[in-house]
């Protein structure tokens, strides 16, 4: 497992990316699992998605810098928490990598998605009309996935529930550059939030992190 991305963001929150290179044995390794998590490992299928899994929690160990058990729960709508250290968290995965974000700033949300043409055929799902409208030129795929990776990651800091990329999320207009910022705005339950989402090309990934 290689480290291939660290990044400071503030001196309250950063990221890393690993590449996973690993078989799931190696992963397990570099792990102590109680019975809840290898009840959740068995469950999972196996391949990409048990690599995955296993390969957030040891990042997380490296970032924790720590040889320790680390307790990483869910709660009740999927949002991993660490209730032994003073940090809250947000874990990503992509087919070869695996993400996390730690802040003691507040709540945060990380994603990765590997770049790919199909999402022209679904960019109506998630993206109203006058958020379509400015996404024009040659680099429309990119710029699909940095509003996809911004939403999900808005999605992920408020808590996984209740959301819809669509009717709640709004991006305003941005010019697409490989590294770069957007606003988004999420209105739920009569509030509305604005947020600053920062996003950025990765090799063939595109990345987006927020923190609140």
């Amino acid at each position: 497992m290689a480290l291939a991305y660290l990044k400071e963001i503030d001196s309250e929150s950063r990221i890393a990316l690993w590449k996973i290179e690993e078989t799931e044995a190696e992963l397990l390794k570099h792990l102590q699992l109680d019975e809840s998590e290898q009840k959740k490992l068995k469950s999972l299928a196996k391949g990409k998605r048990t690599l995955h899994w296993l390969a957030t929690r040891v990042l997380l160990r490296y970032l924790l810098q720590t040889k320790d058990y680390i307790n990483c729960p869910s709660d009740a709508n999927g949002k991993p928490y660490l209730p032994d250290y003073p940090y809250e968290i947000s874990l990503t995965h992509s087919y070869d990598y695996a993400g996390a974000m730690l802040s003691t700033k507040g709540y945060c949300g990380i994603d990765l998605e590997i770049v790919k043409d199909k999402v022209m055929r679904i960019k109506e799902k998630f993206l109203k009309p006058e958020e379509l409208a400015f996404i024009t030129g040659d680099e429309q795929v990119n710029q699909l996935y940095a509003c996809w990776c911004a939403k999900e990651a808005v999605y992920k800091l408020q808590g996984n529930k209740g959301v819809s990329f669509l009717h709640n999320i709004t991006i305003d207009p941005f010019v697409y550059t490989p590294q770069g910022v957007m606003t988004a705005h999420l209105e739920k339950e009569g509030e509305s939030s604005r947020f600053q989402v920062y996003y950025e090309r990765f090799n063939e990934y595109m990345l987006g992190y927020v923190v609140a």
